[in-house]
């Protein structure tokens, strides 16, 4: 097997090359090509992956490159984690929304909107390539926002997928409260990309989490990053993101007041690079947890194995709706948990949401459709009609002058701006 990383230069590689070591078992992996155009990091990227394969007993080869048309022959997976514009982008994101009294974050809101509008293209560009080069290839998306992202591929006819550690990451968190095993664990996940809900917990053929939220609501709540009160009055546990939406008022004076998570971030990636310089690292470092990659290799690997047939499994991921969840259309993309094997995607039934979180989803939705719109054919009319359906913004004057400051501030990453 081969798969191609297309952002190979990211500091969350390692964390994908010591998985898929790891986990060679699933995969009969051959060969991992590493593609960035930053060929000074990822010189340094791929030298300490070969560091940390050396000492793994070289179970596959690792190669890099800066032509990605060369890397395609004879793939089998293209998993893309690019960030368009780095994380001085991501800074402006972060900042620009909250001049305007709005929450600021990469994936949410006018922030959100901005990411996806200079990523899109990209990827669109990419997976282009891939359906010229490897046809037969899975592309699996991890880049932000992967709901919009996952659309607009499925969009354009690619076989791709959208996949994000949030799951995962409640999964073996509830292992760990059940003191078990995170495969003896299996969540009914359930809403779209970074607006999720977990509406049931199973565990040896039995749904544990009202008596979870019954005894460890507190536990619970604290991992979310919300009142107990709130997991307790849905019965159901959110995702984190869910807080830019119950605790709107809350967490923007927070972000108003506080460090950006983009200036952490550019710490610990500052940290990361040096150790990766250093040559007697050879193992995953553990600053990588606080760069948000938990878990980012195991559910890769998880659901590469189950959609090239090795294994087939159950995994949360960004997919059209189909019949899925009734109140949204079938060209939708939610992100659900979802029997995969042998190249098919089937989402499980899950429990009925309340109407409340169906009513946040469909508002949701119906951004990320104009979202993407504005992202393939660009405007500020089309900017603007996204930036008011999102239910953070809203109103008319607001979402004009948002996106004229957001225009501004990515024109020379938009063609059409």
């Amino acid at each position: 097997m081969k798969i191609v990383v297309v952002g190979g230069a990211s500091t969350y590689t390692p964390e994908l090359i010591d998985g898929f070591a790891r986990q060679q078992d699933l995969l009969s992996l051959d060969e991992v090509v590493l593609v960035d155009p930053a060929a000074d990091r990822l010189e340094l990227v791929a030298g300490m992956g070969e560091r940390m394969l050396r000492a793994a007993g070289e179970p596959y080869r690792l190669t890099h490159t800066g032509d990605l048309r060369s890397a395609l022959e004879g793939a089998d997976v293209v998993l893309i984690q690019i960030r368009v514009g780095g994380q001085e982008t991501r800074a402006v994101d972060e900042n620009f929304p909250l001049e305007f009294g709005c929450i600021g974050q990469e994936t949410t809101g006018a922030g959100g909107l901005a990411k996806a509008l200079r990523t899109v293209p990209v990827v669109l560009d990419i997976a282009a390539q891939v359906a010229e080069h490897a046809p037969d290839a899975w592309i699996v998306d991890f880049t932000n926002p992967v709901g919009i992202v996952t659309r607009a591929l499925l969009d354009e006819g690619h076989r791709a997928v959208g996949l994000c550690n949030v799951a995962i990451g409640l999964q073996y968190f509830f292992a760990r409260m059940l003191e078990t095993e995170p495969s003896e664990v299996q969540l009914a996940h359930v809403g779209l990309n970074h607006l999720s809900w977990e509406a049931a917990v199973h565990h040896q053929g039995k749904d544990v989490l009202p008596e979870l939220l019954a005894s460890r609501a507190e536990e619970i709540a604290k991992r979310v990053q919300l009142p107990a009160s709130v997991v307790e009055h849905l019965g159901l546990v959110p995702s984190y993101y869910l807080r830019f939406y119950y605790q709107h008022d809350e967490v923007l004076r927070q972000l108003q007041d506080g460090p950006s998570r983009a200036d952490e971030v550019l710490r610990i990636e500052r940290e990361l690079l040096d150790l990766y310089a250093d040559p007697s690292v050879d193992y995953k470092p553990d600053a990588l947890t606080r760069r948000g990659g938990a878990l980012y290799s195991e559910s890769a690997v998880e659901l590469v194995s189950s959609l090239l047939g090795s294994r087939d499994g159950v995994h949360a991921v960004n997919a059209r709706n189909a019949d899925a969840l009734d109140f949204l259309p079938p060209d939708a993309v939610i992100e659900a948990s979802a029997a995969v094997g042998n190249g098919t995607i089937e989402f499980v039934p899950a429990p009925t949401l309340p109407a409340s979180a169906r009513g946040l989803i469909a508002h949701v939705s119906a951004y990320e459709e104009l979202a993407v719109d504005a992202a393939v054919r660009g405007g500020r009319r089309r900017v603007t009609d996204a930036l008011l359906a999102h239910p953070l913004i809203g109103q008319w004057p607001l979402a004009e002058q948002l996106a004229d400051r957001l225009i501004q501030e990515n024109r020379k990453h938009l063609a059409w701006a």
